[in-house]
């Protein structure tokens, strides 16, 4: 539990103040704890930023294994719709701006990777379900950095709009 509270008080600082503001004094403080029982959790600031990493995969994985739906693709955009809807995606900005370290950001690459990979050869139309991932993919980042432009009026568009590109023929 308190390990999700110190990520939660770094996301914080990211989003509060940038990523210069991202010291272990400064998200001890946010976080309410001592920089000694900062430490005993993340070593280091890079150990922090990997645990940032790893729990927002974590939580897309935890996400797109909870949808509905016949084809990996469908899962995906039904997880991405749940994560712009709940405002959780603002941990991709904030994650990916913090790091400039290729090291720190290869595993959140790899998981990219195996999102828009995953089951395309078995989807009806695997363009169709390129075309649906990688616009999942831009409504992410636009939720990312204004999540005040997409209302749900437009995400239902959207996702019909997209469902009907991936529904079989």
């Amino acid at each position: 539990m308190r390990r999700d509270e110190l990520l939660d008080a770094a996301e914080e600082l990211l989003c509060d103040q940038g990523s210069t503001a991202l010291t272990l004094a400064a998200v001890a403080d946010r976080a309410g704890v001592s920089k000694g029982g900062l430490l005993y959790h993340y070593a280091s600031k890079e150990a922090l930023i990997k645990g940032m990493v790893e729990r927002l995969i974590d939580d897309f994985d935890e996400l797109l294994a909870a949808q509905p739906g016949e084809s990996y693709t469908e899962r995906y955009l039904g997880a991405t719709l749940a994560a712009v809807r709940s405002g959780r995606l603002r941990r991709w900005a904030v994650v990916t701006g913090a790091s400039g370290n290729l090291f720190l950001l290869a595993p959140l690459r790899e998981a990219m990777a195996r999102w828009h990979r995953e089951e395309l050869s078995e989807e009806p139309d695997p363009l169709a379900a390129q075309i649906v991932r990688l616009a999942c993919e831009g409504l992410w980042d636009v939720a990312s950095h204004d999540p005040e432009l997409n209302t749900e009026e437009d995400l239902q568009a959207l996702e019909r709009r997209l469902r009907a590109l991936i529904a079989p023929a």
